[in-house]
């Protein structure tokens, strides 16, 4: 069995973030990536994804977002730059390598591989679970329904819906965004339980991003005040408002039921659907933690506090949404928890 200092499990802007600042603490991760390329999430998101920060607040610790600095950033970009950064980082990063199962073995931890392979490491970071479980709520009727049904993370672009009538439901930044853009192929509705929050993209000037971080609320430790995180605003120019105001596409209260190859509305309308596509968010996914007791709640939540577990000292949690802050799963805020966990462990490590 290979020893190992430290496991990082998964690849992406979480995983990448985290790596770079274990070794900054003077420590050899290995960083195991299920997929063939470190990157993530972000190969796998809709074709029009475009970052709702400008560049210069998008990158991770130690490597600038290259090219104009006040631009947003389209997904295959972010691909490019999260690949180049992988490049860079002085560590053992392996693609194709799945971990099925963490368990803890004396003071540190077996980590077991699909097909086969262990891994002895003194210490694990989990890394990978803030996009990996798409969230399909519980609607009515969705068992029945006969038209096609898919999450956001599967939405690729407007084309194959050209001429259909489709229902998007969210409120969020990505269910703004899909609903626009296909209202221009499809007659397209958004269903929301409550009317869109926007917030202005630019103040007196400048990118929200900007304030947020002028101000401190950006990383102000907030999350562990939090029972249930606020649903962010839809970051907006202008453009998203005026699309809702002129009903391309139009927001609708969230409908009652669905049947068959229909959706009745709140107001008891029904009428033909071809397809519903859920922008309703994910969820963390972290089955290979299901053995180590202590490490996830029944649900499957993991537990911790502001990152570190408390049932093992040795296992980190980054990029969970309102880990610690509001950008704690963000491109930009990550590394500020990444390099809280590298110190938490290299202290850990440091007392044998």
């Amino acid at each position: 069995m290979e020893h190992v200092e430290v496991v990082v499990i998964g690849g992406g802007q979480s995983g990448l973030a985290t790596a770079h600042a274990l070794v900054t603490a003077g420590l050899k991760p290995v960083v195991l990536e299920a997929s063939d390329r470190a990157a993530g999430s972000w190969p796998h998101y809709y074709d029009s994804l475009t970052l709702f920060s400008p560049a210069r607040f998008s990158a991770l610790p130690g490597m600038p977002f290259g090219g104009d600095p006040d631009r947003y950033p389209h997904r295959d970009e972010v691909v490019t730059y999260l690949t180049a950064y992988a490049a860079r980082l002085q560590a053992d990063i392996r693609t194709g390598h799945r971990v099925i199962a963490v368990r803890a073995d004396g003071s540190g931890f077996t980590v077991e591989l699909e097909g086969g392979g262990q891994l002895r490491s003194r210490a694990v970071v989990a890394a990978s679970g803030s996009f990996g479980r798409p969230h399909h709520p519980g609607l009515p009727g969705l068992e029945a329904f006969a038209g096609q049904v898919l999450h956001a993370a599967d939405y690729r672009s407007p084309a194959p819906f050209a001429g259909q009538r489709v229902v998007v439901v969210g409120a969020g930044n990505s269910a703004v965004q899909i609903a626009a853009e296909l209202a221009h192929e499809s007659r397209t509705s958004l269903a929301t339980r409550a009317p869109v929050t926007f917030a202005r993209q630019r103040l007196l000037g400048k990118d929200l991003h900007f304030w947020l971080t002028r101000s401190g609320l950006d990383h102000a430790p907030l999350g562990r005040l939090l029972k249930t995180p606020p649903a962010p605003p839809v970051l907006d120019d202008g453009r998203y408002r005026a699309a809702l105001t002129a009903r391309t596409p139009d927001r609708r209260p969230m409908f009652s039921r669905l049947t068959d190859d229909r959706v009745t509305w709140a107001d008891g309308s029904t009428e033909r659907l071809d397809a519903l596509i859920l922008a309703t968010g994910y969820r963390p996914h972290l089955p290979y933690l299901a053995g180590l007791d202590g490490a996830l709640d029944p649900a499957g939540l993991p537990l911790h506090r502001g990152g570190a577990s408390p049932a093992h000292p040795r296992l980190e949690f980054v990029g969970l949404e309102w880990q610690r802050s509001l950008s704690s799963n963000t491109l930009r805020g990550v590394g500020r928890d990444a390099a809280r966990a590298a110190r938490r462990l290299a202290a850990h490590l440091a007392r044998g």
